[in-house]
């Protein structure tokens, strides 16, 4: 179960050994994700479809699935799956559509105006992991964000699955969408496909999307080796969980084990107030362990993680601000005095009734978020993330007579004399 470490007697740097997770120190992953996307550069489909028998087991005969079948997919699922993720979408998009904002013109000085107008990036590209499970909750989180920022052309990959398709899950999310087409690629070869194009996959401008610790290197090697940019560094899913004696031990491990079933390499840890607390919790994530569908997975990242004992919540606080979780939970009466204290957290979960499932699924947020301690200064993903703001400036004749002479006196002290002569050919 969870092994303990006492937050006082944690040094600096043992600290900073703890809150590291997912760490690449050989570079073998590194390694392997460039040779990922040199064979895809040099050998496009070629590449993807022999990456595909590789690493899926699937043998391809085409690279995407069309609108029709979409659709027949779709019928395979019941009403009552399609209207959970009916009210998935409305509540995502409620929440959404909110931030996209105009802005108001500031005149900086009488006749000098300046604005942002907001414009869609024209081309992104979702990446949908498959894998142990299959997430068609992050083709909405990504895809409603992307339709209300107004992107004209929405890329999808995701790995197939044993029968060369994708479940009836993410094919009903495709048309709440209106995305015609999804293709059949996982991994980093799907970063590196819609990175730089294939004579099948159109090549995008920005890439958004979760994965294993492959998809977020090869994320990373492609934002620093071409010019297409990606939302964040969004690995393996974490979370953080703060309790003190009111808490029910229940909830707690039930939170942690909601993580830990993402995978061997997510991690879940517990700051306590007490050693009661932590010795319950770890009770109680045995029991609850013994019945989950995916306990094997689940146990081994339970074996990554671990519990820290604190003080008081005050000092939970310092050491959750230090391992900046993608997602944080405060099961606790006092809550609403702890907020401000927040400093580092991708997603946030107040008292003892909001469980982080409740974000991944269907209360409104955005459920893709940085982990690996990004969360210091990356934020999750928004229509923010699908557009660009541009600035305006309009100048007058006054605004001319007002600014000019500060302009040509910055222009002349730099040594510019072209850029002031802008400025005093006008007047």
């Amino acid at each position: 179960m969870l092994k303990k470490h006492s937050f006082l007697e944690l040094t600096d740097s043992e600290i900073d050994r703890l809150v590291t997770r997912n760490s690449d120190d050989t570079n073998a992953i590194q390694d392997t994700v460039l040779h990922i996307i040199d064979q895809v550069r040099n050998q496009g489909d070629s590449a993807l479809i022999e990456l595909t028998r590789k690493f899926d087991k699937v043998n391809l005969n085409a690279l995407f699935l069309d609108k029709d079948e979409i659709a027949d997919l779709a019928t395979t699922i019941t009403r009552d799956q399609q209207r959970a993720l009916e009210i998935a979408f409305q509540n995502i998009h409620k929440f959404h559509s909110a931030q996209l904002r105009k802005e108001r013109t500031v005149e900086t000085m009488p006749g000098v105006k300046c604005w942002r107008e907001v414009r869609p990036i024209e081309k992104v590209g979702l990446y949908i992991p498959g894998g142990s499970a299959v997430l068609p909750s992050t083709l909405l989180m990504l895809g409603i964000p992307a339709r209300i920022a107004g992107c004209r052309e929405i890329i999808v990959c995701s790995p197939p699955q044993k029968s060369g398709k994708i479940n009836g899950f993410v094919a009903y999310c495709l048309q709440l969408l209106k995305i015609e087409r999804v293709y059949l690629v996982g991994g980093a070869q799907a970063v590196a496909a819609m990175a730089y194009g294939t004579d099948t996959i159109p090549r995008v401008d920005k890439i958004f999307g979760p994965g294993n610790q492959f998809v977020t290197k090869a994320k990373s090697i492609i934002q620093s080796i071409s010019n297409v940019s990606i939302d964040m560094p969004a690995g393996p899913s974490e979370v953080l969980v703060i309790a003190d004696d009111s808490a029910q031990p229940s909830f707690v491990a039930a939170d942690l084990l909601a993580q830990a079933e993402h995978g061997p390499d997510s991690q879940a840890v517990l700051v306590a107030t007490s050693d009661d607390i932590i010795q319950k919790v770890n009770e109680e994530l045995k029991k609850q362990l013994e019945i989950l569908p995916r306990a094997e997975i689940t146990r081994m990242a339970i074996a990554n993680s671990y519990a820290v004992l604190v003080n008081d919540l005050k000092e939970a606080l310092q050491f959750s601000n230090r391992y900046a979780p993608e997602h944080l939970i405060l099961e606790t009466d006092e809550w609403q005095s702890l907020t401000n204290l927040i400093l580092n957290a991708g997603s946030v979960f107040l008292g003892h009734l909001t469980p982080e499932s409740a974000g991944d699924y269907a209360s409104g947020t955005n459920h893709t978020l940085p982990t690996s301690g990004y969360a210091r200064s990356y934020s999750g993903v928004s229509v923010d993330s699908f557009v660009k703001k541009i600035t305006f400036q309009h100048i007058n004749k006054q605004g001319l007579e007002q600014l000019g002479f500060t302009v040509e006196t910055l222009a002349e002290l730099e040594g510019l004399h072209a850029h002031k002569n802008a400025v005093s050919i006008r007047k």
